[in-house]
């Protein structure tokens, strides 16, 4: 059973799927953290999370650590030999505990290539996601190695009864600031890029922001564009705890988690990847991401599930805004790839804050009083007729500042529940 049938099977029994972001360099370590979250008292997914030098490439300083016996911040997938993978995952992974790889590169392909060498059938990332916040390499080459590895990926059903899923990260766009109807957007667009290449079981992903009810409008509306538009595939809804400035204290930590397990219970979403009190701080243990799983959990046993109709949130101002940006880019011609890179420089996407040289760079975003995120300048975005002007000439440093450690200062200094 791969990752995708397994969530839909816990989504029908009313189970959350919780999920860590954990990863270690040695292969002890991670194999004993993939023990730990399955004996956890949750219905669990493992994460093999890899380490920056795999991410970005540098597989030379990663076999060196790997050699002098270093720690690294995840799991040297493509230095480790294939047969250490599978060591580390036998006898752990199974039907009842899909394992996910995740790494945050523009060019996974050596990624790939190791996890499919291993056995393993989920993943994520995004040609845009994995692109633009992360570094300079160009977005066609970005666009290319996502191709290529969508493809070869998706082959892995003609070798195995399981059907590979792969995950969109568009949804945590830059972590935080970026308005939730372009969070919407991308989520889709990366999920029919995907699609383009085969891929037949998909996760689209949307991360916690500055406002519950704006996070509420915003997941159904990413449920509605799935349901119109990748009715062919099978699809469910991953939330992120807040990807932002975290709050610094255990119960800011604590709450902010309470709040992403609400939102997933009460949009319909089918799993969260959780945070931890150290998140912070460092790199959390094996502990704090049991401790965070099993607090989720039983967070949302006591949450009802909301049955979110299909056509809910279809007439929202998050879903107009999402709906047009889709469609601005699906206009732009036939191929998905191709029209992600025109969409980019004609500024019909243009992510706020990013500074990655094929990002325009024209849009602004600020929080309002409310909490709510909100654009202080739409651009070239193809939704200035759907949003309302927002009084606001610019966005300073120091606003920007301020709205950067909002989240974590709320959660922190105020214990009272958050509108």
């Amino acid at each position: 059973m791969g990752l995708g049938e397994f969530v839909r099977r816990a989504a029908d029994a009313g189970e959350l799927v919780v999920q860590p972001r954990m990863g270690f360099s040695s292969s002890t370590a991670m194999r004993a953290g993939l023990l730990a979250v399955k004996a956890a008292p949750a219905t669990t997914v493992g994460t093999i999370t890899l380490d920056s030098y795999t991410r970005l490439g540098d597989l030379g300083a990663a076999a060196r650590a790997v050699s002098a016996g270093e720690d690294l911040n995840g799991y040297p997938i493509a230095t480790h030999p294939v047969r250490t993978t599978r060591a580390v995952i036998d006898g752990v992974r199974d039907t009842a505990f899909p394992v996910q790889v995740r790494h945050g590169s523009a060019d996974p392909r050596h990624i790939f290539a190791a996890l499919v060498a291993a056995g393993l059938d989920a993943t994520e990332g995004g040609p845009v996601s994995y692109c633009l916040p992360y570094g300079r390499v160009p977005l066609d080459e970005s666009v290319r190695n996502w191709a290529h590895c969508s493809e070869l990926f998706a082959r892995l059903r003609e070798y195995s009864p399981v059907e590979p899923n792969l995950e969109t990260f568009g949804g945590c766009m830059l972590g935080q600031l970026c308005p939730p109807s372009q969070l919407v957007a991308l989520s889709v667009l990366e999920a029919l890029f995907f699609r383009r290449y085969g891929v037949r079981s998909i996760a689209v992903s949307y991360a916690q922001q500055t406002n519950p009810r704006q996070d509420q409008e915003a997941v159904r509306a990413l449920r509605r564009l799935c349901a119109e538009l990748l009715p062919d595939v099978t699809w469910h809804v991953v939330i992120y705890t807040y990807m932002g400035l975290f709050p610094a204290t255990p119960h800011g930590a604590r709450r902010i988690l309470t709040h992403a397990v609400e939102l997933a219970r009460t949009t319909g979403a089918e799993r969260l990847i959780v945070k931890t009190v150290a998140e912070a701080h460092r790199i959390p243990t094996i502990a704090e991401n049991v401790e965070a799983l099993t607090h989720a959990a039983a967070t949302a046993h006591t949450v009802s599930t909301t049955a979110v109709p299909e056509h809910e949130g279809s007439d929202s101002q998050t879903y107009a805004e999402a709906r047009a940006l889709v469609e601005a880019v699906l206009d732009s011609g036939p191929d998905i790839g191709r029209s992600l890179l025109h969409s980019f420089k004609s500024g019909y996407l243009d992510i706020p804050y990013c500074l990655h040289p094929d990002n325009l760079g024209r849009t602004r975003s600020y929080v309002d009083t409310d909490g709510a995120l909100r654009w202080a300048d739409t651009g070239l975005l193809p939704i200035g007729h759907l949003v309302r002007a927002s009084g606001r000439s610019r966005v300073t440093a120091a606003g920007l500042m301020e709205a950067l450690s909002s989240v974590r200062r709320r959660y922190d200094t105020v214990r009272e529940e958050v509108p």
